[in-house]
């Protein structure tokens, strides 16, 4: 920007500044998961429902992780949109607890600074390192001859 166009951008009240946002994404198996993070006022949503009503109720603690170990106080002034599809029900909260993870470090990288995201980064590292770190793993294709991808059909010599 030169200085003509800051100038006009301060002369003109109808332009506001955009929320700094920070957008990532994270897998597990097949299941997706891409956050939003963006200055807001502490919610977390997932398909535009609360954090609270994820479903099922036993695996809810495993989508809550990252917020409990760094401490509400680093969600505060954080929104956070995530839109997650495909795969299974285990593997979409392990997509969305990732993409919490991801996106609040980067979002400290890249709008407060190093040494808070280096923090938070060794924090949840030391937890889990799959928070921050993909997991290859993949379903392997089944093969012919069997019944899957290493099992092989029973041979009967008479």
């Amino acid at each position: 920007m030169s200085v003509v166009d800051v100038v006009a951008w301060d002369s003109n009240p109808n332009l506001k500044l955009t929320p700094h946002f920070f957008l990532s994404q994270h897998r597990k198996k097949t299941a997706t998961a891409c956050a939003f993070a963006k200055q807001g006022r502490g919610l977390i949503k997932v398909n535009g429902q609360p954090i609270e009503n994820i479903e099922p109720e036993c695996l809810r603690l495993k989508a809550f992780e990252p917020v409990l170990i760094l401490g509400q106080d680093k969600f505060a002034n954080l929104d956070i949109r995530i839109r997650v599809k495909g795969g299974g029900m285990t593997a979409q909260i392990y997509a969305i607890r990732s993409a919490i993870a991801k996106s609040i470090v980067a979002y400290y990288a890249k709008y407060v600074d190093e040494s808070s995201k280096n923090e938070l980064r060794a924090t949840l590292l030391a937890y889990d390192r799959n928070l921050l770190v993909a997991d290859p793993r993949r379903r392997e294709p089944k093969k012919y001859g069997g019944r899957g991808a290493r099992a092989r059909f029973q041979k009967s010599y008479r």
